[in-house]
């Protein structure tokens, strides 16, 4: 755990002094829409801010959700040593497939760059979410082990960031929404709910 947690910290330093301006925009994301109107329209996905958060939030995430079926299941010892490993790979999985679907869908549909943008937003909400995720394993892994009051507050936090980065995207993308709508409910079903009905699922096992 220690290791995971230094690796990913190693990321969330160079994502700061490589790009200190624009880590300082990021860390007030869910307060300031400034990052995502600076950042959207050059970059997007292919920036190595982008890349180092990313790995940053799916360690973190993958840990999380390791910690978080202990305390849940209340099993400190849990009785598979590699479920990490396990967990970190589908969720890199998942995130992969689904990003290809999106620029896939996005490429049929003649909207790869209203997909993009979208991809891009939700992305970053999601990697900001991270940063909560860190938090709450550092408290579950050294201060207060198996808390489940941490577990519940992080996924509350977590639900928060991203509702909120939801709520950005619906607002900027009304037209293309309803022009697909749909498409729109399918996708919001497929790839977006049935994940945390999938991991809600999985911690309760």
């Amino acid at each position: 755990m220690t290791l995971v947690l230094i690796c990913s910290l190693v990321f969330l330093v160079l994502a700061k002094r490589l790009f200190y301006a624009r880590f300082m925009n990021f860390i007030i994301l869910p307060f300031n829409n400034k990052y995502i109107f600076m950042y959207n329209k050059k970059e997007k996905l292919v920036s190595w801010f982008h890349i180092f958060f990313s790995i940053f939030q799916t360690l973190n995430f993958a840990l999380f959700v390791y910690l978080a079926r202990q305390v849940l299941i209340a099993q400190p010892n849990d009785e598979y040593p590699f479920m990490f490993p396990i967990i970190l790979g589908c969720i890199v999985g998942f995130l992969l497939v689904k990003m290809a679907l999106q620029l896939s869908n996005g490429f049929i549909f003649g909207s790869s760059r209203t997909i993009g943008e979208l991809i891009f937003k939700k992305l970053s909400y999601l990697n900001y979410s991270g940063l909560v995720m860190f938090i709450a394993n550092l408290l579950m892994v050294y201060v207060v082990k198996n808390s489940i009051v941490v577990v519940y507050a992080s996924i509350l936090i977590i639900l928060l960031i991203n509702i909120i980065g939801w709520a950005t995207v619906l607002r900027n993308h009304q037209k293309f929404i309803t022009n697909y709508f749909f498409y729109f409910i399918l996708y919001l079903c497929a790839l977006e709910i049935s994940p945390f009905i999938i991991i809600g699922s999985y911690l309760k096992l």
